[in-house]
């Protein structure tokens, strides 16, 4: 009789538990503007992660990139009861209020994407999922500087986000160039930032490499590369991937792209929110073995190719490195999950 009373409340508990994953609702905001294509990726992690856990998560963000509307955005966010909150530290100053005032509100708060660990930290948050982003541009320098790299130009569309500064500074480092002066604030037009880069190039004749901090400002830069006769002759590597940025890594024009896994930005934040919720528990580290350990994340891992490093304050989703030996590999999925 009592194994029976057991088994009963065990049901009713997995059947309370598996209703509270239901019935969750999540939110992410991020600073993207819609142009951005890098977001398309984060995108599908997303919505895989609602279906996996049987949850809904909304997606907020400024059309422009403006981070006022982004800091709307998250006080909307805080006033709407969601489950929980995923978000990017698109600049620490300007977020903070905001998330801190989310987070005392007992909402479990993740970051990721932009910022760092030690800023997740500092609002409050339980966690953060992304890529160091120094640490990514020296990896993208030493690169170079093994091909003999010594000068660049690097081309900065996202100059609103501090952090974008930390690939710039990385690379310089990496090969003993003064990272100021070989930053250029492209904007986000592609005509203007290819105006800007054939200007700068055509001025700095000297120019041994661009580095483009994503394939909004990669493949306005390449087609000014080949305007100035340089397609070939200068080193050139980009953050993040699309199919132009595949093919052209085919075709030798670009060196590598620095892959930070954004389907993994968009699903591990709400993976881990619905198993936090579904359990009752905010052990973030027991959340990541789940969900490490969990059959259908394990399926999209091997599927896509795809490598998270789980770690004791959050998870690193990248730098990893596409290059002309295993760009084929993730040509099939560029765009949508890769």
């Amino acid at each position: 009789m009592r194994r029976v009373a057991r088994l009963i409340a065990a049901v009713a508990v997995l059947a309370f538990s598996l209703h509270a994953a239901a019935d969750a609702r999540f939110v992410v905001v991020t600073h993207a503007p819609d142009a951005d294509p890098f977001w398309n990726v984060v995108k599908s992690g997303i919505r895989d992660a609602e279906k996996d856990f049987g949850v809904s998560a909304d997606y907020r963000n400024p059309p422009n990139g403006d981070l006022a509307d982004m800091t709307r955005l998250l006080e909307q966010a805080g006033a709407r009861n969601y489950d929980g909150v995923a978000t990017t530290i698109a600049d620490l100053d300007v977020v903070a209020r905001p998330v801190k005032a989310i987070v005392v509100r007992g909402v479990p708060v993740i970051t990721f994407n932009s910022g760092t660990a030690k800023q997740s930290e500092s609002l409050g948050a339980l966690m953060h999922i992304g890529q160091p982003e120094y640490e990514a541009g020296k990896e993208a320098g030493q690169r170079a500087k093994a091909a003999g790299v010594k000068s660049f130009l690097c081309v900065n569309n996202n100059v609103t986000n501090p952090e974008s500064f930390e690939r710039c500074r990385g690379f310089a480092e990496a090969i003993g160039a003064d990272f100021k002066k070989a930053t250029l604030d492209s904007g986000n037009d592609p005509i203007e930032v290819e105006n800007k880069v054939f200007a700068t190039l055509h001025e700095r004749p000297g120019t041994q490499a661009v580095l483009a901090l994503g394939p909004t400002s990669a493949v306005p830069a390449l087609r000014a590369v080949q305007k100035l006769g340089l397609t070939g002759k200068i080193y050139f590597a980009t953050f993040d991937l699309t199919p132009e940025v595949d093919q052209a890594i085919q075709a030798g024009t670009v060196a590598f792209a620095i892959d930070q896994q954004p389907y993994l930005q968009g699903y591990i934040p709400i993976a881990l929110l619905a198993i936090m919720k579904r359990d009752n528990n905010r052990d973030v580290g027991k959340a990541c073995a789940t969900l490490a350990a969990d059959p259908k994340f394990k399926g999209h891992l091997e599927t896509y190719g795809l490598t998270p490093h789980f770690g004791p304050a959050g998870v690193d989703t990248g730098p990893g490195f596409v290059t002309r030996d295993n760009v084929r590999t993730v040509e099939k999925y560029a765009g949508q999950y890769r």
